[in-house]
């Protein structure tokens, strides 16, 4: 299986193996071995290598390193943000690693949809308006806003880690947006074994 990426995964062009640093030839060869594919991410923003290093970095920090919220909470933000900004390439993607981590695909596709109609539990639906506000109505937003999450049983740390999720993914989706980035094939068929919560 090629590194490779289908060169139509991006507006922009590709780089080859040999064009790209070290350190991304070392996360495709571990994609590969991990995944069975390099996600399509990794191949179109390598075209600048180290600002992709660089983006990379933070957002492997964030999102799928163990932090103050679980996988399963921050993948939820993803999707909400994702699916709100009608990023293809991010609420796809997500949405596979959201049906992972809560083994439920039901969920997962009405998160990407409208997270209102997925039945969240409180803590769930909290996040999933304070993602909703902020992304769609940023200059509204106030400290005031926090406090539904306080309510659900949020501390600060959480509620920073969600916040800076949110960001991520409102800075990511638009880089995706704008090269019409494809997501890959595999992904659409991920964790989808698994039934609906009860």
């Amino acid at each position: 299986m090629s590194a490779v990426a289908d060169p139509r995964i991006s507006a922009l062009p590709l780089p080859d193996r040999e064009d790209v640093p070290e350190g991304v030839r070392r996360l495709w060869d571990r994609s590969l071995e991990v995944f069975g594919f390099v996600p399509n991410v990794f191949v179109a923003q390598a075209y600048n290598g180290e600002q992709f290093q660089a983006w990379w970095s933070y957002f492997n920090l964030l999102v799928n390193k163990e932090g103050y919220l679980t996988n399963a909470e921050r993948e939820l933000l993803a999707v909400v943000v994702s699916g709100l900004n009608r990023c293809t390439y991010c609420t796809v993607s997500h949405g596979a690693a959201l049906r992972h981590h809560t083994q439920d695909p039901v969920t997962a596709d009405l998160v990407a949809v409208s997270w209102r109609q997925a039945a969240l539990p409180e803590r769930e639906a909290a996040l999933a308006a304070y993602a909703e506000k902020l992304t769609l109505w940023p200059a509204d937003v106030t400290p005031a806003d926090l406090e539904p999450l306080r309510a659900v049983g949020l501390d600060d740390h959480q509620i920073l880690e969600a916040v800076q999720v949110i960001g991520m993914f409102n800075m990511t989706n638009r880089v995706s947006t704008a090269l019409g980035m494809v997501p890959n094939p595999e992904y659409h068929a991920q964790d989808r074994e698994h039934r609906a919560r009860g």
